[in-house]
């Protein structure tokens, strides 16, 4: 029984970005990638080595057949800038919820950390292009500066140590 729940809870988090992009209107932006039991789940942020891993954990298996789709409540009332920041979080908390799956702790943390580090760029990038105040804004530039770089490291890691060259 708890196997199931927490299969359950780990599945509507999976659905849930896809019912944001559906609701929003935004299914065009999501890059989604992997569909599962009527719902599709966007994993394309992280390396193929990360992505192989999930697949390998069996949550695929366990989530396949059911569609959490309705989840998520609508989105009316939240201007442009709050549905951008709530596409960017999503984007980011699907990855990397999922790469908590993953067996090896030092591939679940490179893993969780591109997808934590790009989620961090995409909610910068919504600073810049909404946000007002200059500090703001220089802050999310310094985030963007330093987080790419990271991402490429810890990718090269991944596919180093994965042996997805």
């Amino acid at each position: 029984m708890r196997k199931f729940k927490s299969a359950l809870i780990f599945t509507a988090l999976l659905a849930a970005p896809a019912a944001l992009a559906q609701e929003s209107g935004t299914a065009e932006h999501a890059g989604h990638t992997a569909e599962q039991g009527g719902s599709t789940t966007d994993l394309s942020i992280l390396p193929q080595g990360c992505r192989d891993a999930i697949q390998q954990s069996g949550m695929s298996e366990m989530m396949h057949g059911m569609d959490m789709s309705g989840m998520m409540g609508g989105m009316e009332g939240m201007d442009e800038a709050q549905k951008a920041s709530m596409a960017a979080m999503m984007k980011m908390n699907v990855p990397m919820m999922a790469t908590h799956t993953i067996k090896d702790p030092d591939l679940a943390f490179h893993c969780g950390m591109i997808a934590h580090h790009a989620g961090a760029i995409a909610m910068a990038e919504v600073e810049l292009k909404y946000g007002d105040d200059e500090e703001s804004k220089a802050m999310a530039r310094k985030i963007i500066d330093a987080q790419g770089p990271e991402i490429e490291e810890m990718t090269a890691w991944v596919e180093k140590n994965t042996d997805q060259q």
